[in-house]
């Protein structure tokens, strides 16, 4: 079977969309972890003193992770929401404080385990 050279080109203008692609997302998700880094991570990090993860460890239960970053079940919506409107005593952030690009890389960054 002989292979056209168009398929063969097509193959590689694929392969190399798809690396790009897959090169922009990264750098998405690490530009959302830096914005969870600076925004989220005083109050929903990981270990003792974090607010935001003592709240959620004690709704939850045990029942769901309570850090943030080891959330499976956040959608981007979800995450915009609660960002934007603020929940409880988490006041909103405003898009003076995270923009809506930031707040579209910490959305990639939380939801990468579904992609």
């Amino acid at each position: 079977m002989k292979i056209q050279p168009r398929t063969v080109t097509a193959l590689l203008l694929g392969f190399c969309a798809a690396h790009g692609a897959l090169a922009d997302d990264a750098a998405q998700i690490e530009r959302g972890h830096e914005v969870f880094q600076k925004w989220c991570a005083p109050c929903h990090g990981p270990g003792p003193g974090k607010p935001g993860t003592t709240a959620l460890a004690a709704l939850y239960k045990g029942a769901k992770p309570a850090p943030l970053e080891e959330r499976t079940d956040l959608s981007a919506d979800f995450i915009k929401l609660y960002v934007r409107h603020g929940v409880s005593i988490m006041a909103p952030f405003r898009k003076t404080e995270v923009s809506d690009a930031e707040l579209a890389a910490l959305t990639a960054y939380l939801t990468r385990t579904k992609r």
